[in-house]
């Protein structure tokens, strides 16, 4: 999993510019305070931060939701196609039926800059299509594996809709099972307008939501999902959005 430091090598070097949840905010107008009446948050205003879970649904996804739920926590879903997708549809339409935003983590989590033009395409097309076929929506934001792109990537994406995602908080989950140390990690790095990145699919995880959820909002912050955290701004298909710490 890439580091926080080596995605800015990795973007710079491609000519791949990322912006930030404050510069998608600015591209509507003042500052992204216009329109704010008629948003569930303004996140100009307000200290957000996302909630996003990838490579999922998976065994633990329905416990997570139910979280979500009783803490009335919406959250962003990257979905993995093959094997997870495929498998839970109902899961993938309970997701979206309980207010979630739903994303694209591509099929076969392949990384893309080691793949061609074609195969990035049918790598995001397949998931936008079997995500469509249960929800009746096509998602418009996707999270690359590992957090690798470059021009062709972006290129595809504008081509499909989809905006690229990354992050700014990671637990590193895939690593331990460790749900107090899952905890930990996360708080100890949020901060305001971030997008934690967690995976619904490893042991330790979903256990440490419930406390990261509560002390989160202890401290005063307002979860969102990743398109309320830039509106008024809309997510551009094709451009990098990551969030930066104070």
């Amino acid at each position: 999993m890439l580091t926080a430091a080596t995605l800015v090598l990795t973007l710079g070097g491609c000519g791949v510019d990322p912006l930030t949840p404050q510069a998608a905010r600015a591209e509507a107008g003042d500052d992204g305070k216009a329109g704010a009446e008629s948003r569930r948050v303004d996140c100009a205003r307000v200290k957000c931060i996302a909630l996003t879970f990838d490579a999922g649904p998976g065994k633990d996804t329905p416990h997570l939701l139910d979280v979500l739920k009783e803490k009335r926590v919406p959250a962003t879903f990257f979905l993995l196609g093959h094997k997870h997708v495929d498998r839970y549809p109902q899961v993938v339409r309970r997701i979206a039926d309980e207010g979630h935003e739903l994303a694209n983590h591509t099929w076969s989590h392949r990384i893309l800059t080691d793949l061609d033009e074609g195969e990035v395409r049918e790598e995001l097309s397949r998931t936008q299509d079997a995500i469509e076929g249960i929800t009746g929506r096509k998602p418009v934001l996707m999270r690359p594996p590992q957090g690798r792109t470059d021009s062709t990537v972006s290129d595809v994406s504008r081509e499909l809709g989809l905006a690229q995602v990354l992050w700014s908080i990671t637990a590193k989950d895939y690593s331990t099972t460790d749900s107090a140390l899952i905890e930990e990690r996360v708080l100890t790095q949020a901060h305001r307008d971030g997008i934690i990145l967690l995976h619904d699919i490893y042991d330790g995880t979903v256990p440490a939501v419930p406390g990261i959820i509560d002390e989160l909002q202890r401290r005063g912050y307002t979860f969102v999902t990743v398109p309320e955290l830039l509106a008024p701004g809309a997510a551009r298909a094709g451009a990098v959005y990551r969030p930066e710490k104070d």
